[in-house]
């Protein structure tokens, strides 16, 4: 396979990721929305709600957890950027291949292996809150965690594949 279609392998998992965490960041208008919602009713009404309480833990989840890959993509990530930020393109595309095939994907693939079946658990029994009023939905908050690994090993994946064809004089 020529490696433009390993490139456009790479952009389609970019776009992937990138409109997955694009919605994702819509989270954080509604934590900021929710969580004002929750002061208020409980020290300006008196009032307080399990379920508006629960929907911030999710959707912080949901933040951190979808938008990662898109995180990685941008160049997000905490770095030390001490030797990186001043080598050259040949020698960051070979710290980039070394650290998506000897760090990333082996953490990725190891978190899928040891969430499944955490989450297949969770599914059989359709886990709700452990509080009586709470959102029954945890069984769909712990799928976030194997969908987190997947798109980071494929963003993992794209990010190997643009070191090589950097490597391969192709970028």
């Amino acid at each position: 396979m020529a490696i433009s279609h390993f490139t456009a392998l790479a952009d389609r998992i970019d776009r992937l990721n990138t409109a997955i965490g694009r919605a994702a960041s819509w989270c954080a208008l509604f934590i900021v929305l929710t969580g004002f919602a929750v002061v208020l009713l409980r020290y300006v009404l008196g009032l307080g709600s399990l379920w508006l309480q629960e929907s911030l833990l999710y959707a912080h989840a949901a933040l951190f957890l979808l938008a990662a890959a898109w995180t990685l993509k941008e160049g997000g990530h905490v770095r030390v950027d001490v030797f990186y930020a001043n080598a050259s393109p040949r020698t960051k595309a070979w710290v980039d291949l070394a650290g998506a095939l000897l760090l990333l994907l082996p953490f990725a693939l190891a978190i899928i292996w040891f969430a499944l079946p955490y989450v297949e658990r969770s599914w059989a029994i359709l886990e709700r809150s452990r509080e009586t009023s709470g959102l029954p939905l945890v069984f769909l908050l712990k799928t976030l965690i194997p969908i987190f690994a997947l798109l980071l090993a494929l963003q993992g994946v794209a990010q190997a594949i643009r070191a090589s064809a950097v490597l391969r004089g192709a970028s």
